[in-house]
């Protein structure tokens, strides 16, 4: 099958960038019918116009995206400009729904596409996360509760101003995104940028986010301990450098979540995680390392291209805000080296302030979905 129609283009007008993705879109497949589109957070006060222009254009009536404060495309990264990157995709339209904005749970989205939902087999979701809003976690539960076969992969909006996303028009607030069926071949993946220093250890007494100890043991003589005696000496050296894990449990390769380290009381020998904890769960500790990143980074990408039946169609890549620039250097480093594995595949996507894998919330990974 024929590859996604792909344009990326830059301006400071919804009227120059429109044209300008307009021209290098080409001739727009007849069957094309779902649009993706990123947009750096500098496009914000001209996308909406954008975006209608290119509805005008194009024909097409569904789209789904959103702003980040960098997006991704083909070997390339773009940040702190105003730049649109858009994919069209041609699917049957008995094989995706739209997820419309859902800001308070996920019945308006279940409601309306019962039928589906339970003709269309196992489901594969992308998601578009408003991190100002507190009840996501709780809405992507629900979609994944209402639909239990779904897989669901996405980001949270990151932005300097307005957290928007992109479903059939501008909006913000919520969750949205598209929900494909199992007719729809594709493979995804997820990379971690950071690696653990020691092994997991038992959570014996938290309160809520709060580590008192860990495995019997007060919890801060342990993370001491796990982060090696120059660390231990000054604490604050951890920051942006040591973080928490959580593993997860049943995972048959090792998974967990990254959670930053939010506080110590030296005193009383805590600390606290930007996540609850229970007891009897595991915590182990992770340091951000670029080498193992790049390392993870090619155990993904092999991955995905073992698993790839017949030719690529188009990619979508969620990265954290944390990665790109600040981990793989400044020369789009981390968009090269999906190229390298996937040659001229349509892709596009954008940096985000959290990732969802598998219905979970991650830091500090990468997300990789191709469409085959």
């Amino acid at each position: 099958m024929d590859k996604f129609n792909f344009a990326c283009a830059s301006g400071n007008t919804s009227g120059a960038v429109a044209a300008e993705l307009i021209d290098k879109l080409g001739p727009i497949p007849a069957n094309a019918n779902l649009g993706f589109i990123y947009a750096t957070d500098a496009s914000a006060s001209f996308l909406t116009e954008a975006l209608s222009q290119l509805k005008h254009a194009t024909g097409i009536e569904h789209w789904t995206g959103s702003i980040g404060m960098g997006i991704t495309v083909m070997g390339e990264e773009f940040y702190d400009c105003a730049v649109v990157a858009v994919l069209l995709g041609n699917f049957s339209e008995s094989d995706f729904r739209m997820i419309d904005p859902q800001a308070i749970d996920a019945a308006g989205f279940v409601d309306a596409n019962r039928d589906w939902l339970g003709k269309a087999g196992h489901h594969f979701g992308i998601i578009h996360a408003d991190p100002s809003n507190r009840r996501v976690p709780e809405i992507i539960q629900a979609l994944a509760d209402a639909v239990p076969s779904a897989f669901f992969v996405g980001g949270m909006t990151s932005s300097n101003a307005q957290n928007l996303q992109i479903s059939d028009t501008v909006t913000s607030g919520g969750v949205s995104g598209v929900l494909f069926s199992s007719s729809v071949p594709l493979v995804t993946g997820h990379t971690q940028g950071c690696l653990p220093i020691a092994q997991s250890h038992q959570v014996t007494k938290c309160q809520q986010n709060i580590a008192i100890e860990l495995d019997g043991r007060p919890a801060l003589d342990v993370l001491r301990e796990d982060v090696g005696e120059m660390i231990a000496r000054d604490l604050q050296r951890m920051a942006g450098y040591i973080f928490a894990a959580l593993p997860i449990r049943g995972s048959d390769t090792a998974d967990y979540l990254v959670r930053n380290i939010v506080g110590i009381d030296e005193g009383r020998k805590v600390f606290g995680i930007a996540d609850l904890l229970l007891e009897d769960s595991k915590l182990m500790f992770c340091r951000r390392d670029g080498a193992a990143a790049r390392q993870d980074m090619e155990r993904m990408l092999q991955d995905i291209s073992r698993r790839i039946d017949g030719d690529a169609r188009g990619a979508l890549y969620y990265s954290c805000l944390a990665r790109g620039r600040h981990q793989f250097g400044e020369n789009s480093e981390e968009l090269k080296m999906i190229k390298d594995v996937l040659g001229d595949v349509p892709l596009v996507g954008f940096f985000a302030n959290g990732e969802v894998f598998h219905n979970r919330f991650y830091a500090y990974t990468g997300v990789l979905s191709v469409f085959c």
